[in-house]
């Protein structure tokens, strides 16, 4: 799954991936087309709000049988 993020100014590409693994499934996020230097802002926040995100699914998904 592939799509494009708007937010301040930012125009990202975010992509989701699956993946088989020995135990499972493995799931990729990336987020491309940040200029670090020009959008700060931006960069730090998808920095520290995706591994929250991460976590949650994380504690959702440990529910699931």
């Amino acid at each position: 799954l592939t799509y494009t993020w708007q937010a301040d100014g930012l125009e990202s590409v975010v992509k989701w991936t699956l993946s088989p693994s020995a135990s499972g499934t493995l799931l990729r996020m990336e987020q491309t087309g940040f200029n670090p230097e020009k959008q700060k802002l931006a960069y730090f926040g998808a920095r520290s709000g995706w591994p929250r995100f991460f976590d949650q699914l994380e504690q959702l998904l440990s529910q699931v049988d």
